[in-house]
């Protein structure tokens, strides 16, 4: 049988980031919480937790948690079919489900499908933020039950459901354009106009090279990781950069903002995929997260 306070105890520790503030959660002492999780640890023979400030899950503690999340949910779901169940006296524990998404998502649609399973819903969403292309991995390694991800192929225990694609535009200020493209845009031009990358994970950029210039450029760029940032990067003249058309759409109608190359965008196919386990208790989830992206993005 699982030891479902050890268990409990691993959880409460990665969400809250503490041993004291896991202990305040669980109605029990510091002592009692690490004894647990040293318990726990030692049964298994690994590392659960890294202590630290704050503490984090290893790979192995991250499925404990999200088989934790999954008996909770479950356990939800039960009790309200037959309250008799529950605890007397006690308020329902509210489930915390982890899921993962890119930047740009949350910073064009995802948001508001969020929040509209929110407002109908019991369960806390904890959001993780990393590129597409990397979301996937989340999923896989048990950090979190679902993820929007350009990754096509299912991953092993999941399900998938396409979304749509997000639309990019290459897209700069007047005042750049003249500075850097007096000429129109050419490899040579490129090489000189200074870009603006998210991080080492973001491609977008490289790519809208290769397919301008027929070749792959090393060209100069500011970093900077914030979504809207990179609009208002843009809109001052500090650098040319990938933006989603939803955020800058305003900005090109204006003139703000103009197309470097006109015509030339670029399409990311997004996808949300879930833990099959969870799939049944998350379904408002998927259904918000669906509608939502397939009024926003275009359509693959």
């Amino acid at each position: 049988m699982f030891d479902y306070p050890a268990l409990k105890a691993v959880a409460a520790v990665v969400q809250t980031g503490s041993f004291d503030r896991a202990a305040r959660r669980l109605n029990v002492t510091p002592s009692a919480v690490s004894q647990r999780v040293k318990q726990l640890e030692d049964r298994l023979g690994a590392v659960l937790i890294v202590r630290g400030n704050p503490c984090t899950a290893t790979e192995q503690g991250q499925w404990l948690c999200r088989h934790v999340e999954q008996v909770e949910m479950l356990e939800g779901r039960l009790a309200g079919q037959l309250p008799a169940l529950a605890p007397s006296g006690e308020p329902a524990e509210r489930v915390t489900v982890q899921i993962a998404t890119n930047a740009d998502s949350l910073g064009t649609w995802f948001l508001a499908a969020a929040a509209r399973f929110a407002r109908s819903s019991d369960y806390l969403l904890g959001i993780a933020v990393d590129d597409q292309d990397h979301t996937a991995e989340w999923l896989r390694r048990g950090r979190v039950l679902a993820a929007v991800t350009g990754l096509e192929k299912p991953v092993q225990g999941c399900r998938r459901l396409s979304l749509g694609s997000l639309r990019y535009h290459a897209t700069a200020s007047p005042d750049f354009m003249a500075r850097y493209f007096p000429r129109g845009v050419t490899a040579e031009a490129l090489l000189n106009a200074p870009a603006i990358t998210f991080d080492q994970k973001d491609r977008l950029q490289a790519g809208w090279v290769r397919q301008v210039a027929g070749a792959d450029l090393s060209v100069p760029t500011h970093w900077l990781p914030s979504t809207q940032g990179f609009v208002e990067a843009a809109l001052s003249g500090m650098g040319w950069g990938m933006n989603p058309q939803a955020l800058v759409r305003d900005h090109l109608a204006s003139g703000r903002l103009v197309d470097i190359v006109p015509g030339v965008t670029v399409d990311i196919p997004l996808f949300w995929q879930i833990n099959r386990m969870a799939a049944d208790q998350l379904s408002d989830l998927t259904r918000a997260v669906v509608e939502t992206a397939r009024q926003a993005l275009v359509a693959s």
